[in-house]
């Protein structure tokens, strides 16, 4: 771990601030806030992250789940993930959420991670934590050492040449499933973006996980008016029962109208360089009988874009059976 700058903010407009005067010394690419710091401190020591400074937020207030007039339900960045899954209002209206936060992690790990940090956690790939091996997340231009080596963990859908690492949040996809907005405030203002923006695919820019600007700091994320009707299901498939990341996942919300699907919102995990939306499966299953034959129709079209390496093939059956179980699940077929 290399020396660096700690500044502890007490208020939003401070942080915001002291960012921005490190932006402009600094170039603005090695300013970290801190937290909950369960990800942001591991990978400083394996220096993988160099910050050259480092602003502690845990004083701003930023620690509440609120109900706003509009229906929302405005969860600020520094509630804690245990917190936030046990929640009454999450639990009785935004159950998936609960559910992925729930499958998350270790209890410990739940204690200490805050709603801002999982947003934007790093990936687990091993060559991205590595700073020995080549990774173009890390150094751009370097080359993706996954895509030749071992990459049974790593992602199918909307990887690229120059990346196929996956977005490890659980919390995300559910985020994703129930189309949550992110609130964010940086030197320029505070500014809204709905969760399927806020994250980025690869492409020739894979070091760009989100469009984050430097200095600017997600204040809260927001939850639509909660849809009472609906079932709500989140399926984590993984090597081992706890404590361990997805291989796949699938986060459900569906409504049912006389044996029709009136609404339906699917996310897959564990599979996407990003929180995947399956926009195609929706399609698919929009006013749509219950029936296993349309969710496996439903599974095939979410599938239809993956490229897999040379050890994660397996993950594109997996992840059509992951979706087909939770949406029977979801809809009582199971």
């Amino acid at each position: 771990m290399e020396l660096f700058n700690y500044i502890k903010a007490g208020t939003i407009s401070e942080a915001i601030l002291a960012a921005s005067s490190a932006s402009t010394a600094q170039q603005g690419a090695e300013i970290r806030f801190i937290a909950g710091g369960t990800t942001l401190f591991d990978l400083m020591k394996l220096n993988v992250e160099r910050p050259k400074t480092v602003i502690d937020i845990n004083d701003l207030n930023l620690n509440k789940i609120e109900k706003q007039s509009s229906g929302a339900l405005l969860i600020g960045a520094l509630v804690r993930n245990a917190d936030l899954a046990h929640d009454n209002e999450i639990v009785s209206h935004y159950s998936l959420l609960s559910q992925a936060l729930s499958l998350g992690a270790s209890a410990q790990l739940r204690n200490m991670a805050t709603t801002g940090g999982n947003l934007l956690q790093h990936t687990r790939c091993m060559y991205f934590r590595n700073d020995a091996m080549a990774c173009n997340k890390r150094v751009l231009g370097s080359g993706c050492a996954a895509i030749e080596g071992n990459n049974r963990s790593l992602a199918i859908l909307g990887t690229s040449e120059h990346c196929i690492a996956t977005n490890p949040s659980d919390m995300n996809v559910a985020l994703t499933a129930l189309e949550a907005v992110v609130h964010v405030t940086g030197k320029d203002g505070s500014r809204e973006i709905s969760i399927n923006d806020f994250f980025l695919v690869p492409g020739t820019t894979p070091e760009r996980e989100h469009v984050l600007l430097p200095g600017d700091l997600v204040t809260s994320i927001s939850l639509p008016r909660p849809r009472p009707q609906s079932s709500q299901i989140y399926l984590k498939l993984r090597d081992r029962a706890s404590y361990e990341f997805a291989l796949a996942s699938a986060a459900i919300v569906i409504e049912q109208n006389a044996q029709k699907i009136s609404y339906i919102r699917v996310a897959l995990g564990g599979v996407g360089t990003k929180p995947w939306r399956a926009f195609l499966a929706e399609e698919i299953l929009k006013d749509a009988p219950v029936s296993e034959k349309n969710f496996q129709k439903a599974a095939v079209a979410a599938l239809s874009n993956a490229q897999a390496q040379s050890q994660n093939g397996f993950k594109i059956e997996l992840a059509k059976r992951c979706i087909v179980h939770a949406l029977k699940l979801a809809t009582k077929l199971a």
